[in-house]
């Protein structure tokens, strides 16, 4: 589900809604699109949701993007990716506007995957903002407000540990977990598939119809791209289930025959998410590594 190549202008405020304005950061690449989308809720006293990467030119467009007078009452992170929350102190440095967030970068991992992260020697795939850290710890189901807004922390983990999507209305805030342009990366330890598929249930009983993404556009209809991206999940299983019936194979050669469009540079991307899948059915009792975790390990069916 690709989406045209023409995209919006790096910091130009961008009117969305009654009450919403987005602000595109300007770090296009393969993982990010266009760049980072920083929305920006409310009137007055806003939110700014996802600052985004450690730009100062970011930085500068959000501030410039509010109306005389207004002020920023709270800062929300979906993840702590070094896309999505690096500008988030310097922002309320700058601001006075506390952060909040589910956690630090080690938040909402699952126990198997705390233990991957401390002895499999499996790094992120994605860049992590290690050094995370906010001010409000924020629990699944609260709920923060302005004057004129008010939405609802869902926990959302499968990106990523500490992924939190925002429920606004009939809207979800949806950083990366569900995007109109690409699936999600999902890099263990950090990604974890069977938190993400638990989680794309959870966001499709949340009543929202509508989704505004970390990158891209608008995604209209949210319960069709979440179906689509459960059904494409559930098609890379079967067909490494496939390909395992053949015999014991590593996520790296499973990666080379079953993503045979996707460009060479995503590539250590697509064999992290087939090691996502590897350990997922590990969990489940359906495959067996050879070894110790690592993205080399080959795995057989049970």
């Amino acid at each position: 589900m690709q989406q045209s190549t023409e995209g919006p202008v790096a910091g130009r405020v961008e009117q969305l809604e009654p009450g919403l304005r987005r602000v595109l950061a300007p770090n296009p690449s393969p993982m990010t699109f266009h760049g980072t989308n920083t929305y920006i809720l409310g009137e007055g006293v806003v939110a700014v949701i996802d600052p985004g990467p450690a730009d100062p030119v970011h930085l500068g467009a959000i501030l410039g993007a509010l109306s005389p007078g207004e002020r920023i009452g709270h800062i929300l992170v979906t993840h702590a990716h070094l896309d999505h929350s690096p500008l988030a102190r310097p922002l309320a440095e700058v601001s006075g506007a506390p952060v909040l967030a589910y956690g630090d970068a080690r938040a909402g991992r699952s126990s198997v995957m705390e233990r991957l992260a401390k002895g499999a020697g499996l790094a992120g795939g994605e860049g992590v903002d290690d050094g995370f850290a906010p001010d409000i710890r924020l629990a699944d189901g609260d709920r923060i407000a302005g004057p004129d807004w008010e939405v609802t922390a869902i926990h959302t983990p499968g990106h990523f540990g500490n992924h939190l999507s925002f429920l606004w209305r009939e809207v979800a805030f949806s950083g990366d977990h569900v995007m109109g342009w690409a699936s999600s990366l999902i890099s263990p330890p950090d990604g974890d598939m069977g938190a993400y598929m638990a989680s794309l249930a959870r966001l499709e009983g949340s009543g929202a119809v509508r989704l505004y993404p970390g990158h891209g556009s608008p995604v209209t209809d949210a319960s069709a791209r979440i179906a689509e991206l459960a059904a494409h999940r559930r098609a890379r299983e079967a067909a490494i289930r496939a390909a395992l019936a053949d015999g014991p194979a590593d996520a790296v050669t499973l990666a080379a025959s079953i993503y045979t469009n996707t460009p060479v540079p995503l590539m250590r991307a697509a064999a992290r998410n087939v090691l996502a899948h590897l350990i997922d059915l590990m969990e489940r009792k359906v495959a067996v590594p050879e070894g110790e975790l690592a993205v080399t390990t080959r795995f057989r069916l049970r």
